[in-house]
């Protein structure tokens, strides 16, 4: 039976109790002030619902995750990351990202990066705690992406290209400044083509929920610019 969250609580279920059919829905209801957004992430679950369906909340079993020192770039990505076609920056507009992320792809009708949940993440970067990757061609955005930062993991949600590689360029350089950092895991939540050609991979919930005891307290060398352009490429 699915776990309905009351408003008064933060506690979540167990990620045991996830259905295996959808794979990883835990629990609905609740809301998603930034003291239940944080509290989710810490025991393993996220959000990810559409437009009239109640707040869903998720931990598929398998995980698919990224080790950053195990990040694949291709041979022709490192031509375009060597250009000067793209400057990249950190958290100078993160409300202009998940904006651009929320808007449909081709062939969706819609998008569950609803209004609700761009205020909810809006206010964690104004807390420090949610984070924005802008790519730009000029003065153009044409890629981008955001997470939420926690110890030394990085929890991926969405990112949006406008330009052929613009989010690739935009990821590679966040994931070779988390591995500089300090960072140990990206959680991509689900898999897709796109992330697996970076060297994305599967592992079971348990170890992830390891990873979260693990690594979640610890400290890491992570400066988040203040929208300064990120010059350096980090032995790409």
């Amino acid at each position: 039976m699915l776990t309905w969250l009351e408003r008064s609580s933060l506690n979540f279920p167990p990620l045991k109790q996830a259905l295996r059919e959808p794979n990883g829905l835990l629990a609905a209801g609740g809301d998603l002030s930034a003291q239940r957004l944080i509290a989710a992430y810490r025991h393993g679950c996220f959000p990810w619902f559409e437009q009239g369906q109640p707040i869903l909340w998720w931990s598929p079993d398998p995980r698919t995750v990224l080790i950053p020192e195990q990040l694949h770039i291709s041979r022709s990505l490192r031509k375009v990351l060597r250009s000067d076609q793209f400057s990249v920056t950190f958290d100078r507009n993160f409300a202009q990202v998940i904006h651009a992320c929320a808007q449909p792809r081709e062939q969706q009708h819609g998008t569950w990066i609803t209004d609700s949940i761009q205020n909810a993440y809006i206010s964690l970067h104004q807390q420090g705690i949610a984070h924005s990757v802008e790519v730009w061609h000029g003065d153009e955005l044409v890629g981008g992406l955001y997470g939420i930062a926690m110890g030394q993991l990085f929890f991926g949600e969405s990112m949006f290209s406008r330009m052929s590689n613009a989010s690739k360029v935009g990821f590679v350089t966040l994931v070779k400044h988390l591995n500089a950092a300090g960072f140990v895991l990206i959680d991509c939540q689900m898999p897709t083509e796109h992330l697996l050609n970076f060297g994305a991979q599967s592992i079971a919930r348990s170890d992830f929920s390891d990873y979260l005891q693990r690594h979640l307290d610890q400290s890491s060398r992570m400066q988040w610019s203040t929208g300064n352009i990120i010059t350096s490429t980090l032995n790409l």
